[in-house]
């Protein structure tokens, strides 16, 4: 029975409020057999998570569905590792489950506030050198196709690689299983005032001298203005961090990514040691994230070739940096996942948050795609950017198994939208 609580969105736009949906509908399953009726009726379906995406990735002309409504379920195989969860939780709702469990994921994003299934499509990541994109940690999926069959996954799978990192082109996923590792705590601390020189000498040191590095810059040309360092605290218990580090500063209270913004919000940092989901978050679960005021683009480059990828940005800082709240510099360890913009190579993604003026920030895209060009550099498949599809077909070296795999599970284009269309076009 198609769910008759159908409605038009209520949310017409993203969280940041540059995207207006197309969708005739917003449906909100209340259980698997009723998502599966929606499916199987519709002609162009997508999925909508929370919302975090920066561009149509999750939009369409036809039914947009939240997997939000779907049962909440938590299921924790001990002798595994693993924990099977349904996919519209985010990531807040299933941290703390696994704590009293004693387990953990091995990363988190920025915000704790995203779908699981939402980020895991979309290569969302955090930082460390050791550490894959939150989707690495995926060992099976779940998902209703476009005739409302129900189709499980696992790793070592036909095509489970390219259906993990999907962006929701091959069905609706409605649960994932994620590895998991023994619970740990986390100490935070921030340093100001990275002097560059020391930054790009000694990257793959200052990079490597936490279980999560980020470095956060404005682009102007002096010290990287943050560099927050997350030590996993072991058997032997916390350490103390030194007033100097590489040239840089102790910070002597709680820092906010974004200079002059107050950092209530933010996880806590001074080297109280917590659990692994109240310190790798760059932001607090119960600071709700405010609409419309960012755009967003990252871009993912060898990790041998950071210091000159970052160079080569310097170089075109004047261009982009009128338009920049914040850069973020982090490292991504390379996965096997067909679109992971990760995939198979250690990686460093140069972040962006941009002021919220479309027009402004799109011809900037273009220049530092093309300074980026030399180092291979991907896009996020969440965040704006201009990169062209042929372009794509040359970064991705399974872009044509991903072409296939969607063929296969999605002959008709049920799942397929504007954006899918524009950077996968099938040629019939």
């Amino acid at each position: 029975m198609i769910d008759h609580s159908a409605r038009a969105p209520s949310r017409k736009t993203n969280w940041a409020g540059n995207i207006t949906f197309g969708a005739k509908q917003l449906h909100t399953p209340a259980s698997i057999a009723e998502l599966q009726d929606i499916v199987s009726a519709g002609t162009a379906v997508k999925v909508l998570g929370t919302g975090h995406s920066f561009n149509t990735v999750a939009d369409t002309h036809g039914d947009l569905i939240s997997v939000a409504g779907l049962p909440r379920s938590v299921e924790i195989d001990r002798e595994a590792r693993t924990a099977t969860v349904s996919a519209g939780m985010r990531f807040g709702e299933l941290t703390g489950a696994l704590q009293r469990s004693g387990f953990a994921l091995h990363n988190l994003g920025s915000l704790p506030h995203i779908s699981v299934a939402g980020a895991c499509a979309t290569g969302t990541h955090g930082s460390g050198v050791g550490n894959r994109c939150l989707a690495g940690a995926v060992s099976a999926l779940e998902l209703v196709t476009a005739d409302g069959g129900t189709v499980p996954l696992e790793r070592g799978d036909t095509g489970f690689d390219g259906a993990v990192v999907s962006m929701g082109a091959l069905g609706v996923v409605t649960r994932l299983t994620l590895d998991l590792v023994p619970a740990f705590e986390i100490q935070q601390w921030v340093y100001e005032a990275l002097p560059q020189e020391q930054a790009l000498s000694r990257f793959d040191e200052v990079m490597s001298e936490a279980y999560s590095v980020s470095l956060f810059t404005g682009w102007h040309g002096g010290p990287i203005d943050q560099v927050w360092l997350k030590h996993r605290v072991e058997d032997d218990g916390p350490r103390t961090a030194p007033h100097r580090w590489h040239g840089a500063t102790l910070a002597q209270g709680p820092r906010h990514p974004v200079p002059g913004v107050a950092a209530e919000h933010c996880t806590e940092q001074q080297g109280a040691a917590g659990p692994w989901h109240a310190r790798l978050p760059h932001f607090r679960l119960e600071f709700t994230p405010s609409n419309g005021e960012e755009l967003q683009s990252e871009y993912f480059v060898p990790r041998r070739e950071a210091v000159a990828a970052y160079e080569a940005l310097d170089r075109i800082r004047q261009q982009f940096s009128p338009l920049l709240q914040i850069g973020e510099i982090r490292t991504v360890a390379a996965d096997d996942l067909w679109l992971s913009p990760a995939q198979g190579r250690d990686s460093v993604a140069f972040h962006f948050t941009w002021v919220p003026d479309t027009a402004a920030v799109t011809p900037v895209l273009g220049a530092i795609e093309e300074a980026l060009a030399p180092f291979g550099a991907r896009p996020h498949w969440g965040k704006v950017f201009t990169t062209p599809p042929g372009e794509l077909r040359e970064l991705y070296e399974h872009y044509a198994d991903f072409e296939r795999l969607t063929e296969r599970f999605d002959p008709s284009g049920t799942f397929r939208n504007e954006f899918l269309a524009h950077h996968f076009p099938r040629t019939d």
